[in-house]
């Protein structure tokens, strides 16, 4: 049932996203814009929460490749609002798949994991890849 739930948050989300156009063919830059601003949210929620061990952090996928799989994971104290973050998230993984096949961008390709380990290290979240 909660998974049910996030799916429609999701599906409304992109809803609102999509119906703030007037129904033009939004440019390329336009939608990197929107892709950008949205990146800026989810970085301004995960940011400022210091961790007192390692504990309080974890990591989400994060981005599309267009040959498939994350661009990166992000790294954030468990103390974040996850289903407002875990929505947004998601929502800018859509749109950035959505943008790739729309104008065929390319990328290396290169499988991108999570990291193997995350440390609290002087009051943050940290990513340990050895």
């Amino acid at each position: 049932m909660k998974n049910i739930l996030k799916i429609l948050k999701t599906i409304a989300l992109l809803a609102i996203v999509f119906s703030c156009s007037n129904n033009s063919e939004t440019t390329q830059e336009e939608e990197l814009n929107e892709l950008n601003r949205l990146q800026l949210e989810i970085e301004q929620l995960i940011e400022l929460k210091d961790c007192l061990e390692a504990s309080n952090c974890n990591y989400i996928a994060f981005g599309s490749k267009p040959c498939g799989g994350p661009k990166s994971y992000l790294i954030y104290n468990s103390s974040v609002d996850f289903e407002l973050l875990e929505l947004k998230v998601i929502s800018y993984n859509n749109l950035d798949k959505a943008y790739n096949l729309k104008w065929g961008i390319l990328s290396d390709c290169y499988f991108v994991t999570p990291p193997p380990s995350i440390e609290c290290i002087n009051g943050t979240c940290t990513a340990i890849y050895n």
